[in-house]
């Protein structure tokens, strides 16, 4: 008789991105940010019994300036629409953030989905990162337009994502469908010869 296997996790990329390691000085840096969680939010921002709600949960109130981030600790809730969030959180949190979140609504006209298996993250950086991106996307990345707190869907190299700034380095998360996971990647380390590319444990 066979011995039960056990299921083992693994990402859209796993086994795909290739050896750890590459040029020091290179330009750009990729790496997959495995197995976030990732819950959709609906609910009305010009309620206050709901925001008090999520940033009861959260930590943090949900933004309502669109093309906005608002973290705290390893948490941040993205906007997408004028009344849907994307909330971000760190490995095995969104089981307990969505019970969590699910109990504070309750009775408000609002819901909660998780999805982490909807999108892979993609992070990218280094001083080359800005200009890599600018090969396939067609919204300004320009410092003055576009910075560490800002969020924005629109399509990279033909696929549509959800880019977020981190940080002034700049780097980037890409949030991927995961069938376009490694199409993306390709294009992403193609875009990137001219420059060097690293690849990094994200």
């Amino acid at each position: 008789m066979a011995e039960p296997q056990t299921p083992t996790a693994r990402t859209p990329l796993d086994g795909y991105t290739g050896p750890i390691g590459g040029p020091s000085d290179a330009g750009v840096v990729l790496g997959e940010v495995r197995f976030q969680g990732k819950l959709n939010l609906r609910g009305n921002p010009d309620d206050a019994a709901f925001r008090s709600a999520v940033t009861g949960a959260v930590g943090v109130e949900p933004p309502i300036t669109p093309g906005t981030v608002a973290a705290v600790d390893d948490r941040a809730i993205l906007w997408l629409g004028p009344d849907e969030w994307l909330i971000v959180t760190p490995t095995g949190d969104e089981t307990a953030l969505r019970a969590a979140l699910d109990a504070a609504l309750a009775g408000l006209r609002a819901s909660t989905v998780d999805v982490s298996d909807n999108y892979t993250t993609i992070r990218i950086g280094g001083p080359k990162a800005r200009w890599v991106l600018a090969k396939g996307w067609p919204v300004d990345l320009h410092p003055k337009a576009f910075g560490p707190g800002r969020v924005v869907q629109s399509n990279l190299a033909l696929t549509n994502v959800i880019l977020r700034q981190t940080d002034d380095a700049p780097t980037y998360e890409i949030l991927v469908r995961p069938s376009f996971a490694k199409y993306l990647w390709d294009w992403l380390t193609d875009a990137s010869l001219e420059v060097g590319c690293r690849i990094d444990a994200a």
